[in-house]
């Protein structure tokens, strides 16, 4: 055992002199964390982190078997699924951690705006995170039609149809992201590469960035409790937060394995382009509300087409979101601002009710 841990000594300080693992260390054991009755918040961007890995883990090694032509990617995922060890699990780990990932983004991303923790020096921050949160419906949006199966061929083409009626630069984006006038093997070419290439250097990027800001400006101590006075201290970092994060973690990877054995993701029939449409087709329950919303817009507002007035509804939302830390100026004087925790609050209530509609109501309204 003493000569174990003399090599283990040896060999640790080898590393610490070419790289200074112990400066990393020195940083770790400073770093602290505040603790009140909010923390619980906190967590949840670890847990998001963690789920990123776990695409990123699951998707290479998806990527080791997977055939972006239309004319084999239908095969190489059933083939992956039924003769592939374990194949199945490891493509229905990587579909419920997309999903999982996606709901904690929004809840991480809704507790920091009722907790105000955008204010000042904290805007960057935020900017990243929405744009991490763009980031991740989009490797949604692109890695659901990558299986080439009938559901994601359909769903594809309406969701790139809404797109095309953005104003102005509708035509164009649709052509670009279909590579054509339609969904084919071209398109499913253009959302491989963007899936698996483009996005992912965005995503290291602005998640790089993300954590820089986090680590150097410290976690954001809410209002009311800076106020008030309801603070009980700080915690370490290292080891109690990061202890307590790992927890999460193991709890989360739990829940993965549960629900990819007991609701393994399905294939369903191989995409037939000339086939009809499924009758109800719905996209995933993160583009619901918006789905949903443009059901429900009539033909034309104000003699303009309804479906644009939505899309462009939606498109000013996202810019509201992604400003909020210039638009609240109390927040960011340090006093108590109601009107944005109201807008937080109906924000949440609309996307949950519009999205319970989407999978309650009539498929023909």
């Amino acid at each position: 055992m003493t000569r174990v841990r003399a090599w283990w000594h040896r060999s640790w300080r080898w590393l610490d002199d070419r790289i200074g693992f112990d400066a990393f260390t020195a940083v770790a054991k400073k770093k602290d964390v505040p603790v009140h009755r909010h923390t619980l918040w906190y967590y949840l961007g670890g847990m998001t982190l963690f789920l990123f890995v776990v695409q990123v883990t699951t998707g290479i090694l998806l990527l080791f078997y997977y055939r972006p032509t239309a004319e084999q990617a239908y095969e190489s995922v059933q083939f992956l699924m039924a003769e592939v060890e374990f194949g199945w699990l490891v493509r229905s780990i990587h579909s419920w951690s997309a999903n999982l990932m996606i709901f904690a983004l929004f809840i991480h991303m809704f507790s920091v705006l009722l907790l105000k923790a955008y204010r000042p020096p904290r805007e960057l921050t935020w900017y990243t995170g929405v744009g991490l949160l763009g980031l991740a419906v989009t490797f949604g949006f692109t890695g659901y039609l990558l299986p080439w199966n009938e559901l994601a061929y359909f769903a594809t083409r309406v969701g790139t149809e809404i797109m095309g009626a953005v104003p102005l630069v509708g035509d164009f984006m649709l052509r670009l992201l279909r590579g054509g006038d339609d969904v084919t093997g071209a398109t499913l070419t253009r959302f491989y590469a963007i899936h698996v290439a483009v996005l992912p250097l965005c995503a290291v990027f602005f998640l790089g960035l993300h954590l820089f800001l986090v680590q150097k400006q410290g976690m954001s101590v809410p209002l009311d409790v800076q106020q008030g006075g309801g603070s009980r201290g700080r915690m370490p970092f290292f080891p109690n937060f990061l202890l307590r994060d790992l927890v999460g973690w193991l709890v989360a990877l739990a829940v993965l394995a549960a629900l990819a054995a007991f609701f393994p993701a399905h294939l369903g029939e191989e995409a037939d382009p000339f086939a009809p449409a499924p009758a109800g087709i719905k996209p995933e329950w993160y583009f619901m509300f918006m789905f949903q919303t443009l059901k429900y817009l009539p033909a034309h507002i104000l003699g303009i087409e309804g479906e644009i007035v939505g899309i462009l509804g939606f498109g000013l939302a996202g810019v509201f979101l992604l400003l909020i830390p210039v638009l609240d100026r109390r927040s960011a004087r340090g006093e108590r601002s109601p009107l944005f925790t109201w807008i937080g609050l109906v924000m949440i209530l609309y996307v949950l009710l519009l999205t319970y509609l989407g999978y309650t109501a009539d498929p023909a309204i």
